[in-house]
């Protein structure tokens, strides 16, 4: 009974490790992550792609209020997996951060910097009381100087760079895909079909081009651009993969 009392207060208290040096809010944290839809980057010599599983609810939800993909600045965007709530806080305190660079120093925020500035404010909730952690992964794309980058922040707040890497729900049969297949000589729609590829590889659905997000950084123009839901069913039309039709979207 005693020990059983002990594990309930390592299990409370974010701020306690367990003997074994776990801490289990954080772990939580990430099982949260899990539960979330699909969130996909892929690096390419051209730029940045981003790609995520918009999937909603109920088919009275107006889809344009679901938001995975954000624009942080010019040249970085930023895609979550978790909690919604979660990562709308982080996507202000990005901004907030981008905009300060840009008015103390006259230029645009470094992608790695702007990783670890996030990822530093997602550590001090992982030893401050009364508080708990993020439960949201973000993917973290830019360029800096015509190199494009890819940073994974998870909810221990450490910054990882990737070549190409998913979040929330199937990570593991997405991830899997995603190393038989990525090649350095992608380019950035290739990239977006390689992440377009592993996300209907994950699902027992037809792929629907309206219910995913897609945006890219090219590295030539440094600049953050969305794609509609034509741009994304062109690219979706030469995969090789079950999609929905066009006019059973449109019911």
């Amino acid at each position: 009974m005693q020990g059983q009392h002990n594990q309930q207060a390592y299990d409370r208290g974010i701020t306690i490790f367990s003997p074994d040096g776990r801490l289990y809010q954080v772990e939580y944290a990430r099982e949260a992550v899990k539960r979330g839809t699909a969130t996909i980057g892929v690096r390419t010599p051209d730029g940045v792609a981003l790609v995520a599983d918009r999937s909603v609810r109920s088919r009275l939800i107006e889809p344009e209020s679901v938001e995975k993909l954000h624009e942080i600045d010019d040249h970085v965007g930023v895609a979550s997996a978790g909690h919604v709530a979660d990562a709308r806080k982080l996507v202000d305190f990005a901004r907030r951060r981008a905009q300060t660079e840009q008015l103390r120093y006259g230029q645009s925020i470094g992608v790695e910097t702007l990783a670890k500035s996030i990822t530093d404010n997602i550590q001090e909730h992982t030893q401050t009381g009364g508080a708990r952690p993020f439960g949201v992964s973000l993917l973290i794309a830019g360029t800096e100087d015509g190199e494009p980058h890819l940073y994974e922040a998870d909810p221990s707040g450490v910054a990882t760079e990737w070549k190409a890497v998913a979040v929330g729900g199937d990570r593991d049969v997405i991830q899997g895909h995603l190393e038989e297949e990525y090649t350095e000589a992608l380019g950035v729609d290739e990239g977006v079909g390689l992440a377009l590829e592993a996300l209907a590889e994950a699902s027992d659905e037809a792929l629907d081009p309206a219910s995913v997000d897609v945006a890219v950084i090219e590295a030539e123009t440094d600049e953050y651009r969305p794609y509609d839901v034509e741009e994304v069913r062109t690219i979706v039309d030469d995969l090789e993969v079950e999609t929905v039709d066009e006019e059973e979207d449109e019911e």
